[in-house]
């Protein structure tokens, strides 16, 4: 018997790092799940693991969320996980990327709750998961401000759904990490001028001597994902190996790189 027999889940950003370790954690534990990215050929590396079903969704587009949503009678777990990570303080942030920014980060979880909630709500039953991070209200992270207004966003709705639709029998939390060696990190640092300093600075914050890797938070969420926490809604779940413990202004820099005005839609990973 599996932890997550029996339900019926869909996530986004499954094409790789912590939703691709999602969707193979929650197939592993019975679940049948419903892989969304934008990016079809990485995604395509899902199909043959048995309970996972995949399908190309831009999910910061109504009409693509609202079929997405159509196909399914039900849906027990939503799993929000699309999202892009801007670099920069506010004078480098310009209007095209909080624009960008706000709606693959909150936008996106909107549309998506929306259309699935109703769902939720004839069974009186559900539970949404979305992914916020330690870079939010919990902790300020130097250059990474639209970033961290939109995931202090993210844990504001998280609450507020939870609020909302207690009584109706719906959970909603969210999922904060800190740093989590994911393919989307590996880029960002590749892509700095020194890509060997960009790793030094980013593991000079990391106080366990290691970054978090997918595979641990995907862990978090397959706890969330069950029964075995059908008291926590409205909760921040905090996995970052102690980084907000340092309190401490960090001035820890990626790079020099210039904000990106238009930045691809391949990004939307984290």
């Amino acid at each position: 018997m599996g932890r997550l027999d029996g339900k019926v889940i869909v996530l986004s950003a499954a094409a790789q790092g912590i939703g691709r370790a999602a969707a193979i954690a929650f197939a592993k534990e019975g679940a049948q799940v419903t892989a969304t990215d934008i990016n079809g050929e990485k995604l395509r590396e899902l199909d043959g693991i048995q309970g996972i079903r995949t399908k190309v969704v831009d999910v910061t587009k109504k009409d693509q969320v609202e079929a997405l949503a159509k196909e399914h009678d039900r849906v027990d777990v939503l799993f929000n996980v699309a999202g892009f990570v801007h670099h920069g303080s506010i004078l480098d942030c310009e209007e095209a990327d909080w624009d960008f920014t706000m709606n693959v980060n909150v936008r996106s979880m909107y549309l998506m709750s929306k259309a699935f909630l109703p769902k939720m709500l004839e069974k009186k039953s559900g539970n949404i998961i979305n992914m916020a991070s330690v870079a939010s209200s919990i902790k300020g992270v130097v250059n990474r401000c639209v970033y961290s207004t939109s995931k202090a966003a993210v844990i504001g709705l998280t609450k507020s759904i939870a609020a909302d639709f207690i009584e109706q029998g719906i959970r909603c939390n969210c999922v904060c990490p800190g740093t989590v060696d994911t393919p989307s990190l590996r880029g960002r640092i590749q892509a700095q001028p020194d890509p060997e300093q960009a790793y030094k600075d980013f593991m000079k914050r990391q106080k366990t001597g290691r970054m978090c890797t997918a595979e641990e938070v995907a862990h978090l969420c397959v706890y969330l994902a069950s029964d075995e926490s059908a008291y926590v809604t409205g909760t921040e779940h905090i996995i970052d190996g102690g980084w907000r413990l340092n309190l401490r202004l960090e001035r820890h820099k990626e790079g020099n790189s210039p904000p990106m005005a238009n930045p691809t839609p391949q990004l939307y990973l984290l």
